[in-house]
């Protein structure tokens, strides 16, 4: 299910963590965080056109979790592709939301999904709390927030 439209409160909030998150990791030259089914909620790209990819995302997205759920897995957590040029990385936030992001080749690909996990849980309350949903509070600008435990070690 995906989100209905954003306060715009809450969509300049995501867009400010998305230029945030690409200040942290300079190697990125595209960051999108989409519904689940292929809207745009916030962009801060160079390169692809935003609907495209979120559409894409969207087509992967369920790909990845029929994947992982066939697999015995568990729930999508997130899905990377690497190509001749650099790297797709698209990562969970919340049950209706995702974080896809283009980077070079270069891109230290731990620190990579490190600042991605971060912003993620920071995406995932900026959207419950601009769906004022219940418990939903956001925290801060530039909180430090608890980082995903892995689930394997």
């Amino acid at each position: 299910m995906s989100p209905p439209m954003l306060p715009a409160g809450a969509e300049a909030d995501v867009l400010a963590e998305l230029r945030r998150l690409r200040a942290r990791v300079p190697q990125l030259t595209g960051v999108l965080a989409a519904s689940a089914d292929g809207l745009v909620l916030a962009q801060e790209s160079a390169a692809a056109e935003a609907e495209s990819l979120a559409a894409l995302t969207a087509a992967a997205l369920g790909v990845a979790q029929r994947l992982s759920d066939c697999t015995g897995q568990g729930g999508f957590r997130e899905l990377l592709v690497r190509g001749e040029h650099g790297y797709v990385a698209t990562y969970a936030a919340g049950d209706s939301a995702v974080l896809t992001l283009i980077a070079e080749p270069r891109v230290n690909v731990g620190r990579l999904h490190l600042e991605a996990r971060r912003s993620t849980l920071r995406i995932t309350e900026l959207l419950d709390h601009g769906l004022g949903r219940r418990g939903a509070e956001a925290p801060p600008a530039g909180a430090v927030l608890p980082e995903h435990a892995p689930e394997h070690p």
